[in-house]
């Protein structure tokens, strides 16, 4: 009886085998003169296997995508506008994350919801209001929406710093900021990324402090009268 290993290799060359003779005399001709071999060598001395750049020094001088969550490379941590406060606080903990975009079943954008909105004032204030009380909330009540979120475009930050990042953010008054950018294949505009403040902090090995403030009378307002 052949090994497990034996078995899975013999499966994938019968794959291999059939998917080659699917292609007709033609198309294999093709491929034939559309490629070339690389040349090949023997090391004549010991080798060391690279590891990942992950210990790259960043400064504020450092290109802006350095620091960036690119959603090209790393999955985007989403939730459904109807799931509750606590769904929301137990997928940040388990994810490692302080913010979740908020979408759609068809994955469109709705908005986002942070720490800040889910552990900060705004549950109690909600209740308060007569909006139910913490069982009742869901994350729908307590977002962002994306006509009130201020992003960047990938075309301006390709060519920012990290010092450009930190100040927009101070700017905000935000922990977050979402990068948007034009998709090539299908020509829509997509979330490309976030810049997270922590996460920049962790890269300069400094703290940043954004000063999240209320950025509107309403916001002022509520917080003064809840």
């Amino acid at each position: 009886m052949r090994a497990p290993a034996e078995a899975s290799f013999d499966c994938a060359r019968d794959a291999a085998d059939t998917s080659i003779h699917h292609l007709s005399g033609r198309e294999i001709a093709m491929a034939n003169s559309s490629f070339k071999t690389l040349a090949t060598h023997r090391p004549k001395a010991q080798l060391l296997v690279q590891q990942p750049d992950t210990q790259r020094p960043v400064t504020v001088h450092s290109a802006a995508i350095d620091v960036m969550t690119d959603f090209t490379r790393l999955y985007s941590v989403t939730i459904a506008p109807d799931a509750s406060l606590f769904t929301a606080n137990e997928t940040m903990i388990a994810r490692g994350v302080r913010l979740l975009l908020v979408v759609a079943e068809n994955q469109h954008l709705l908005g986002i919801v942070s720490t800040r909105d889910t552990l900060g004032e705004r549950p109690m204030q909600l209740a308060h209001q007569g909006k139910g009380n913490l069982f009742d909330l869901t994350v729908a009540d307590l977002m962002h929406s994306v006509g009130e979120t201020d992003m960047l475009d990938f075309s301006d930050v390709r060519h920012a710093h990290v010092g450009d990042i930190v100040a927009t953010l101070k700017r905000l008054g935000r922990q977050h900021v979402l990068v948007t950018a034009v998709d090539p294949v299908d020509g829509r505009q997509h979330v490309r990324g976030v810049f997270s403040a922590t996460q920049i902090g962790r890269q300069l090995g400094i703290e940043i402090q954004t000063f999240e403030v209320a950025r509107t009378f309403a916001e002022i307002e509520a917080a003064l009268t809840g």
